[in-house]
């Protein structure tokens, strides 16, 4: 049975409108003015609200710009006595389901209802299968190590909490699946989590990435747009790469988080957000604190819970569990039959530095299952992966004896005439 609130300071309408639609089979809660509008939707959920415009203390107009910011998916109908188009338009604009005029014609209120129902169970279909589509989407936390238990854990405990997270490792360690993980499992899955890699966006740009701009604001602004805060009303916003952010973004992220207000570059106008904040970064944002790069009073914002994702090297005994585990997608994404590995390529493979931790390791394994025959074996890994290793570590030694690219170019070239010495 759907559930409307009617809200309006006349009782005599408030009577007359629950009969009619309590005889339609609609359940039915009243209020006599936007501010008790505003308290009975923060405790309860309606999928329709009728409102007058003209009350006293909160009137409609008001009380319709707190409830899309409270529950933006329920349709709101607004009725008023004194009525005309200016006022119709406002409301539409500040997004009323429809207008209709007292006395209201009860054929065409019926038909507005019926109507807005659709729109909320349609909004309702939506986030189910968007809810099984991120389920489907966010992959699996592979291992069983001392630091992959613990992660897992912080995560049951901190994600059902609008707590702020400060993710922190190495690049390639799986920092974002981590913040996928505290939103899918927190009381915001059923809202977007927005992404933003600071570190990609250039400095001039970032504000306007974060916190959107109007029209008009700077050369290339031809129309409003709105910022990542704003796209991710209502759920998490993940920030990574955080400390690769200017000090001026610095500056305005830090008032979000302290007030849960923006404003769009070039706008005037304070907006409100609800937007549950996770950051990351492979920096060392204490030591980027005192070389002044960072904000102090932000970093103790962010960092109220602290997840330190280990680099694959810390947690080795977990690398047959995700050999095995990407061996599954990558041979999925060729559409081609499931490789086995011998255990000694996997004891093989345990042994290798992985400076590019997981992402490196879905590299490689990719890679063995192209080059290699229906079993991955040690040799595989010999040709395949050592061979590459070494001779990267070669390059890396080779330019540990060197200060800078110019003097090992000298290098190289006295190398190279050498060779072409021994030739003649």
């Amino acid at each position: 049975m759907a559930k409307i609130l009617i809200v309006d300071d006349d009782k005599s309408i408030r009577k007359t409108l629950k009969d009619i639609l309590e005889f339609e089979k609609y359940e039915i809660d009243e209020a006599v003015d936007g501010l008790e509008c505003i308290v009975k939707i923060k405790q309860n959920t309606y999928d329709v609200i009728i409102m007058d415009v003209k009350m006293p203390r909160m009137d409609g107009m008001e009380a319709i710009e707190k409830v899309q910011h409270i529950t933006p998916d329920t349709p709101v109908v607004m009725i008023s006595g004194h009525g005309n188009i200016d006022t119709a338009v406002e409301a539409v604009k500040k997004g009323a389901f429809d207008f209709i005029q007292k006395p209201p014609d009860l054929n065409r209120l019926l038909i507005t209802l019926r109507n807005a129902l659709d729109k909320s169970n349609l909004i309702t279909e939506k986030k189910v299968l968007q809810r099984k589509v991120s389920n489907a989407r966010v992959q699996e936390i592979i291992g069983d190590s001392d630091g992959v238990a613990l992660i897992k854990s912080t995560i049951e405990k901190v994600a059902p909490t609008d707590a702020r997270v400060l993710v922190t490792g190495q690049n390639g360690t799986g920092k974002e699946l981590v913040a996928r993980w505290i939103h899918q499992l927190s009381r915001r899955k059923d809202y977007p989590i927005v992404e933003v890699n600071c570190a990609a966006i250039p400095s001039e740009l970032i504000e306007s990435e974060l916190f959107g701009h109007e029209k008009g604001s700077f050369t290339s602004a031809i129309k409003q747009r709105l910022g990542k805060f704003e796209q991710a009303h209502g759920g998490t916003l993940f920030l990574d790469e955080i400390g690769d952010m200017s000090m001026s973004a610095q500056a305005k992220v830090l008032r979000a988080l302290q007030e849960n207000k923006i404003t769009r570059v070039g706008g005037e106008k304070d907006l409100t957000v609800d937007v549950r904040v996770i950051a990351a970064t492979n920096k060392d944002l204490r030591a980027e604190i005192s070389k002044g790069n960072f904000r102090e009073d932000l970093y103790h914002r962010l960092a109220v819970i602290i997840i330190k994702v280990p680099s694959l090297n810390e947690r080795v005994d977990d690398i047959p569990d995700l050999v095995h585990h990407f061996i599954g997608i990558v041979c999925d994404e060729y559409n081609t039959t499931h490789k086995k590995i011998e255990p000694a390529a996997i004891k093989l493979l345990q042994k290798v530095n992985w400076t590019g931790n997981i992402r490196e390791l879905r590299n490689v394994v990719e890679r063995l299952i192209i080059l290699s025959g229906n079993v991955i074996t040690a040799k595989d890994v010999e040709m395949f992966v050592h061979s590459s290793a070494h001779a990267a570590d070669g390059m890396h030694s080779i330019f540990d004896k060197f200060d800078d690219f110019n003097s090992f170019s000298k290098y190289m070239k006295a190398e190279f005439e050498k060779y072409k010495a021994e030739l003649v």
